[in-house]
């Protein structure tokens, strides 16, 4: 299982140079053929940043998808996983987004990180490019 990071679901709806390939692995996921989990950090974080893009449509129409992912669960971090996430920053020059992200992904027992974030290059649990988990 891998934990989605939210650079993943924006390279598709902001239209970004690797959108085919997040795309596809995206659908992987909306069919159950791979399994992953996404924190309510990062849809938070989708939010915000598709309405400063005054994306208030697609903002909508992805949120209303992501219930018909087979494969996807949505992670909502407990406070004592926040504090966790202050002492991973600490421990590993993270931004607290970043923490957030690893500190979910090190209490879930994830086996990679998908994501294009080169900040979580170098720790315990790998970051996947997601064009690495495509199925010929």
């Amino acid at each position: 299982m891998y934990l989605i990071d939210t650079n993943i679901f924006l390279e598709v709806m902001l239209s970004g140079h690797k959108r085919e390939a997040c795309k596809h692995f995206l659908n992987l996921l909306k069919t159950g053929k791979e399994t992953g989990i996404v924190t309510e950090f990062s849809i938070y974080s989708i939010m915000v940043i598709m309405a400063g893009f005054t994306k208030k449509k697609e903002l909508k129409t992805f949120l209303s998808s992501l219930s018909a992912y087979k494969g996807l669960s949505i992670y909502t971090a407990t406070l004592l996983d926040k504090v966790k996430a202050v002492d991973v920053s600490l421990k590993n020059d993270l931004d607290i987004d970043d923490s957030i992200q690893y500190s979910a992904a090190l209490s879930l027992d994830i086996q990679g990180i998908v994501s294009f974030d080169k900040h979580f290059d170098g720790l315990e649990i790998p970051r996947v490019d997601p064009e690495n988990l495509l199925k010929p």
